[in-house]
């Protein structure tokens, strides 16, 4: 049989292993990736000074429609009047406690009731209307239901993420739960297990990681959501990054909504990263992570038995058991 040639070869290989870089869904190095990404930037600030660069009459675009790069990044002007004067840090604190009360509050509440939403067809149908209105109303009409419910003070703000997040955990929920397969629920009804012992060690374990990535984009959103809720500021609170912009804006700040535009994004990414991270250290067989927070989280739910484990090996315990004087009753009298 003769031997296949180079050009046998090239016209039996699949399309995606002869286009390079325009293959379709092929992975590309990380090195490439951070090269583009950084690529991308460059191109933006390029753009960025070409429309505003020169003496102010000459540049495409005005300073009060778009500073310039060096006037957004001046240090004295700019960012020390944005750190210090306007107290950019205790800002961006305020609005992420907010965004964390509210959104733990959603998933605090919307986790379990997704849970018996996708355990038991007829609670979801129960459900369906507030899920389906929380879902589809416009996020910008919740502002005037939450000022008639909550008044405009740091109660608000934490409800209206609370109502702007906790359908969408319910819903997301109830989805990973009802993708779990089936024949994981046979296999446990046949080793004689109970209903709530397949809701809790079958059920939620499995659908764990999909509702944990769901809460990691949601989070993300609800930072996004907070500042619709941070355009009114009561009495002496922080007024939140919303606020800073909002008034940023009514000031004509221009640098300085800039720069509170390139803030957000860099913090949501940071948090969406360390909560990714958490999010493989917890599922190490879905994502790869070391799995260094599932020993931990297992030592702290099976903490005695692991610490009994440390001590005493498997067959000690099943040499005790089987020991005659572990069978025997003991007598509390003497023997005659």
């Amino acid at each position: 049989m003769d031997e296949p040639t180079a050009a046998d070869s090239a016209a039996v290989a699949p399309p995606t292993a002869r286009v390079g870089l325009f293959a379709l869904r092929r992975e590309i190095p990380r090195w490439l990736a951070v090269l583009l990404g950084a690529l991308c930037i460059a191109v933006v600030f390029g753009i960025w000074h070409f429309l505003t660069r020169g003496e102010v009459e000459e540049r495409i675009l005005s300073p009060v429609v778009l500073p310039s790069v060096a006037e957004t990044f001046d240090k004295e002007k700019s960012i020390h009047r944005l750190f210090v004067e306007r107290d950019l840090r205790g800002n961006l604190l305020a609005s992420l406690r907010r965004v964390a009360t509210g959104f733990g509050l959603a998933a605090a509440i919307g986790v379990p009731l997704g849970v018996l939403c996708g355990c038991f067809p007829w609670f979801n149908a129960f459900l369906a209307p507030v899920t389906i209105f929380g879902r589809n109303i416009p996020i910008a009409a919740l502002i005037p239901l939450t000022f008639s419910f909550f008044g405009i003070g740091e109660f608000q703000k934490v409800m209206f993420i609370f109502i702007a997040c906790v359908a969408f955990v319910i819903s997301d929920t109830a989805r990973a739960i009802a993708d779990v397969d089936q024949r994981y629920i046979d296999t446990a009804y046949t080793l004689g297990a109970k209903r709530r012992q397949i809701i809790l060690k079958v059920l939620v374990p499995l659908a764990l990681p999909s509702i944990f990535n769901s809460l990691r984009l949601l989070f993300g959103l609800a930072f996004g959501y907070i500042m619709l809720a941070e355009l009114v500021k009561f009495g002496g609170e922080s007024g939140g990054l919303g606020e800073m912009i909002n008034t940023s804006q009514r000031l004509r700040l221009r640098t300085h909504v800039l720069l509170i535009l390139m803030i957000i994004p860099i913090v949501a990414l940071t948090i969406d990263r360390v909560l990714y991270w958490i999010q493989r250290s917890l599922f190490p067989h879905e994502y790869g992570g070391n799995g260094w927070l599932l020993k931990l989280t297992r030592v702290l739910l099976h903490g005695w038995e692991d610490f009994k484990g440390i001590f005493f090996s498997p067959a000690e315990y099943a040499h005790a058991a089987a020991s005659p004087e572990a069978a025997a009753p003991r007598s509390t009298e003497a023997a005659p």
